[in-house]
């Protein structure tokens, strides 16, 4: 077992008599289709094998007692009265809040939670933390919730107390994953295929700018909102239908004289990565990794230009990547405004190519970035105590 988890379950002896059950949510990486799971798109995520593990039981009280390992701060709350905090407190205290909304007979427990998932990479630790508690409180209360039912409440619990109107794709990714596949998700109908996803002889590495971002703090909303405005005036068209789905780039260039630009822009980029989310799956399933590589860098030019998300940091990172022929596709990853970047990299070559990326961009901005080697894992689980 993960030392990471022999920690967490030491910790939580420590601190409360009762013998908990373990489990582990895993962070995700969204290989393309990036600010389109809110605007009726496809993406393309996977969970991957890095997360958080939560070791949990019920405590035969009313008052809930959790840990948070990494910070060494706790959240105590009587569990009939629910109310908003602030900072991770909401993403447990949204997920109480929207299972009481659902009438599910939720008791006191004792927790400790923690793992090797930095906060404000974009590797959706929040996610991470709402839908492995949605799970973790399904089978210590029997609540006979299915996959889907959780990640729809997951996502209901981030829009409600921490305030952000995130799309489905993080808790699906978290739920859903699955070892060595990407999950090609269709955000209308919620239902999903597993794409293989093996990459033999590249490496996946995330490089954390170190720059951090605030999704709340309204950029995220304000691109959505964006989108809409632009839905609206494009459904308006005959024959353009009431989706981005129905909507291809031509088309979009077509009306581009109806549009403010920042909003053509916007429209622009959400059509355009839609295509490219198929695309991607198809070279996926031929195994063309090269290909595929070759989207990721298209994806980050329509972030950084058209849908404007990106900053000097990222851009630089990208920049760098590119410039190393071992390095087949870079992009952006996540909300924006810093977090990560998504690179495959040829594998004999990564581990000099990243120290040699990490190395540049501290000279250039004085911060140190965190490269991560990640793997497409299995979705949020329980795990047995005594495994070696």
């Amino acid at each position: 077992m993960a030392e990471n988890a022999n920690i967490i379950l030491q910790l939580f002896h420590q601190q409360f008599a009762e013998e908990p059950q373990l489990f582990f949510s895993p962070g995700r990486m969204n290989l393309i289709g990036e600010h389109i799971d809110y605007n009726d798109g496809f993406v393309l995520p996977a969970a991957i094998n890095k997360g958080i593990w939560i070791a949990i039981a019920p405590n035969q009280s009313n008052l809930i007692h959790c840990i948070a390992a990494d910070i060494n701060d706790s959240l105590i709350v009587d569990v009939d009265n629910i109310t908003k905090q602030q900072g991770w407190k909401n993403y447990i205290l949204g997920v109480l809040h929207v299972l009481q909304q659902e009438h599910k007979n939720i008791q006191g427990f004792h927790c400790v939670f923690g793992g090797n998932l930095p906060h404000g990479a974009g590797l959706s630790s929040s996610a991470a933390i709402e839908a492995g508690f949605l799970f973790a409180l399904n089978h210590i209360f029997s609540l006979q919730l299915n996959l889907l039912q959780m990640a729809l409440l997951a996502q209901q619990a981030e829009h409600s107390y921490p305030g952000v109107q995130c799309g489905i794709m993080d808790m699906y990714a978290n739920l859903f994953g699955k070892k060595e596949h990407a999950i090609l998700l269709d955000c209308v109908s919620l239902q999903h295929k597993w794409v293989p996803l093996l990459l033999s002889q590249y490496e996946i590495v995330l490089i954390n700018s170190a720059v951090h971002h605030s999704l709340a703090s309204g950029e995220y909303n304000k691109r959505r909102a964006e989108c809409k405005e632009g839905l609206n005036v494009l459904s308006a068209v005959p024959g353009y239908g009431n989706s981005f789905r129905n909507i291809t780039p031509q088309m979009v260039k077509q009306q581009q004289a109806l549009l403010p630009e920042i909003i053509y822009k916007r429209c622009l980029y959400v059509v355009e990565e839609m295509e490219r989310v198929q695309l991607a799956a198809d070279y996926l399933q031929q195994n063309n990794i090269a290909a595929f590589g070759s989207l990721l860098y298209e994806t980050h030019h329509g972030l950084q230009h058209l849908y404007e998300v990106s900053c000097p940091e990222i851009d630089y990172l990208v920049q760098q990547a590119k410039q190393q022929k071992a390095v087949i596709g870079a992009r952006l990853m996540g909300g924006g405004f810093g977090g990560t970047v998504i690179c495959i990299i040829e594998k004999q070559a990564a581990q000099n190519i990243v120290q040699e990326i990490v190395n540049n961009y501290r000279q250039k901005f004085n911060i140190q970035a965190e490269a991560y080697f990640v793997q497409p894992a299995s979705g949020t689980h329980w795990v047995p105590i005594n495994a070696e």
